[in-house]
């Protein structure tokens, strides 16, 4: 089930010059940072490890422009932020969610500079009331180092690795709670107050 979705266009291997932009995106944040924030810090947490320190350091003040909505100067990371795609190649990077698992899938030859930009840039153009939180998950994706698996969404999240946790905490926060204490059974009424307070 696909769950977020971001398209990058970025220059090409043999490009003299260095360019980003976006393409289509589904980046739901409701509730905040939704599966957005995770789509984005897991594309950020799979390009920092090939990121030089400076670049990392870069990268970290660019989430802090974004984060608190100022202009962005060009070019940044070494590359020109635009909106025109032409001439330009194509990655694209998917949260899919199978049951309680998370994956990140990504088609494409992208530098790791240019997604983890793309990145940032794309959760720049989310509403400001989630703009922050997400911005939170990608500074936490740039200071991961590891597989991309159920560690990284947990550690993206703010949550330990669990057996409880999944992306239906996301999804439906309150379905997913009535889950976990037992009371969300077919046909079942809604909870009141005392079944929920001696089920937790």
């Amino acid at each position: 089930m696909l769950l977020a979705e971001l398209e990058v266009w970025h220059s090409r291997s043999i490009a003299p010059t260095r360019r980003v932009a976006l393409g289509h995106r589904l980046l739901p944040v409701d509730p905040p940072p939704g599966f957005a924030g995770l789509l984005l810090g897991g594309i950020v947490a799979t390009a920092g490890p090939d990121l030089d320190t400076d670049l990392q350091f870069a990268l970290s003040e660019l989430l802090v422009d974004i984060g608190a909505g100022r202009r962005i100067a060009q070019p940044r990371l070494r590359h020109r932020f635009q909106v025109d795609t032409h001439g330009l190649a194509r990655t694209t990077h998917r949260l899919v969610g199978e049951g309680d698992l998370l994956r990140l899938e990504s088609k494409g030859e992208g530098s790791p500079v240019s997604q983890a930009l793309a990145a940032a840039y794309a959760a720049g153009s989310l509403p400001r009331a989630a703009r922050a939180e997400v911005v939170a998950v990608l500074r936490r994706g740039l200071r991961w180092r590891g597989s991309t698996g159920p560690a990284l969404f947990a550690h993206l999240a703010s949550t330990g690795p669990s057996p409880g946790w999944s992306s239906m905490g996301y999804a439906d926060p309150t379905r997913w709670a009535l889950g976990i204490l037992g009371l969300d059974g077919p046909g079942q009424d809604p909870p009141v107050r005392k079944e929920i307070q001696r089920a937790f």
